[in-house]
């Protein structure tokens, strides 16, 4: 989006950026079935809350799921609560859960928007949001109720006040400074270190940058740390007496210790893969942030621009040096990298150098197009149901090819309607846990007691019923039947040999198939009395 398109009124710049958030994210938000595993896990342990009354500790069914702190859980509980109340979630939907995660991801655009016209000029910050808005890394999570969308608002919002704080201290007022400090509580609350880790690693970076640390001062970081243990440690000691230690010795020890010293395998990969996935991760706006890119260090002559690269180059290394990497971890620095680039100067870009961004944008687009368009043939869906999306991916490359980058950035609704609203509901295959439970509310069998094998996915948990149980193998299942009076079990074919061997008086119901994405493997599942 040029500058231009930007208009000069500010009220009818946000009103303009809040529709284009909208039009971009609502696609899709109210009818995409619950993603496994983590939405659906996130899900859950908020719906237990409201079953159970229990606000402090987190728990999948039986299982404590000591992971993450409450505050993606307490985020959803009014939603949800509401949407109770109101009647219009009688078929638990997952809707309700996903509020936080639209509104985070609003906060963090507007935040952009507004805050960030202290470090490029109101017109260049209201380009950059518009830019961070369409890119599909943010898209994408403001459609899935868990903590990322919602953490980069927060760690956004903590990080332009902290750029006030640098740039004009004398002018950073004490509710500035406060709401700093309550930012970082709610980013630790939401996903630990990441928030902290993040602005930390400015603090330090531009402090031996700048040999000055005096602008510390205007954060009130006395009065700042008290604002912060206030909100924070109520809960961590509640949790920790609820769970009589167990939290944080498994989510610091295990998860956060598993990250960091790689022995969480199943998401290794190697240093650069940020990097790689840049072109993708940003589409449709990566040709004016890969052109950015080459210029970033030459800005650092200003304060403005240290600034920049002090948030975004520590903390993108230190995600890069981590073994375990998922797409959405850098999202929290993705507001520095479309500051820097709308603030760069590309004209000095040789024509190579063009030719190459370019190319590397489209190619990320082209890949897209063709995984969308070849997704209902793989996966056994209609055929044509892939086309919308993909030509809406191909116009958008074109509008960039052209130099139309505000063309690209309102062809992006186009792309997440054709595919969230046409392609995926014509891809039944993806959505196997929705379509078991309606298998079992068409068979009047939804309020029965419910155990399955071979497929034990968080969805169905969050669908069929809290106290859904899972078993390792079909024998162990048929034992359960035959004890459950009026229960229903789910096995996968291959734990059918050895469920009919232990109970061959069971009688099959139903019957479900299609792809378990998260196991990569293709199921077959029966439903039996």
């Amino acid at each position: 989006m040029s500058s231009s398109a930007i208009p000069e009124n500010p009220a009818k710049s946000r009103i303009g950026l809040i529709l284009l958030c909208l039009c971009l994210w609502l696609p899709g938000f109210f009818t995409l079935p619950p993603t496994d595993r983590d939405e659906s896990r996130f899900a859950q342990a908020t719906k237990q809350m409201l079953e159970t009354g229990d606000y402090v500790r987190i728990m999948n069914g039986t299982t404590p799921r000591n992971r993450k702190p409450i505050g993606i859980y307490w985020a959803q509980v009014p939603f949800a609560a509401a949407a109770r109340a109101l009647g219009i979630a009688r078929a638990n939907p997952i809707w309700p859960y996903r509020i936080p995660s639209l509104l985070g991801a609003l906060l963090a655009v507007l935040a952009v928007a507004e805050g960030g016209a202290l470090l490029v000029g109101r017109k260049r910050a209201f380009t950059a949001a518009a830019w961070f808005a369409s890119c599909l890394l943010l898209v994408s999570e403001a459609h899935i109720a868990k903590t990322d969308a919602a953490l980069v608002g927060v760690t956004t919002v903590a990080m332009l006040l902290l750029a006030r704080a640098f740039l004009t201290p004398e002018r950073t007022t004490r509710a500035q400074a406060a709401w700093f400090w309550v930012a970082l509580a709610a980013g630790i609350l939401l996903k630990g270190p990441i928030t902290p880790m993040v602005a930390g690693l400015t603090i330090v970076c531009l402090g031996f940058w700048t040999r000055s640390w005096s602008w510390l001062r205007a954060l009130r970081p006395i009065s700042g740390a008290v604002i912060l243990l206030l909100l924070v440690l109520p809960w961590l000691i509640a949790i920790e007496l609820a769970t009589k230690g167990a939290f944080l010795s498994q989510s610091v020890g295990g998860d956060l210790a598993g990250k960091l010293s790689g022995s969480d395998d199943a998401h290794g990969m190697p240093f650069g893969t940020y990097l790689a996935l840049l072109p993708l991760l940003a589409f449709p706006a990566a040709i004016p942030l890969l052109r950015g890119l080459p210029g970033l260090w030459q800005q650092r002559n200003s304060d403005e621009g240290k600034f920049l690269i002090a948030w975004l180059l520590p903390a993108w290394l230190v995600f890069e040096i981590v073994h375990t990497k998922l797409p959405h971890y850098t999202l929290p620095i993705y507001p520095a990298l479309f500051l820097l680039a709308a603030r760069a100067d590309t004209a000095a870009l040789p024509r190579w150098g063009r030719a190459l961004t370019m190319g590397l944008a489209l190619l990320a687009g082209i890949a897209l197009a063709c995984t969308v368009l070849a997704a209902p043939w793989l996966l056994h869906g209609v055929w044509w149901s892939g086309v919308p999306a993909a030509l809406a991916i191909l116009a958008a490359c074109v509008l960039m090819a052209t130099g139309r980058q505000n063309g690209a950035i309102w062809a992006m609704p186009f792309v997440m309607f054709a595919l969230l609203q046409i392609e995926l509901p014509r891809v039944p295959a993806l959505s196997v846990s929705s379509r078991v439970n309606a298998a079992l509310i068409a068979d009047g069998l939804s309020n029965a007691p419910l155990a399955s094998t071979g497929y034990n996915e968080p969805s169905l948990m969050f669908l069929a019923g809290t106290n859904t149980a899972s078993f390792h193998n079909g024998a162990t299942l048929a034992v359960w039947l035959r004890q459950t009076p009026g229960g229903v079990a789910l096995v996968e074919s291959r734990e059918l040999p050895g469920f009919l061997q232990a109970d061959p008086g069971a009688v099959k119901r139903n019957e479900v198939d299609g792809y378990d994405y998260s196991n990569g493997k293709w199921v077959k599942l029966a439903v039996y009395r």
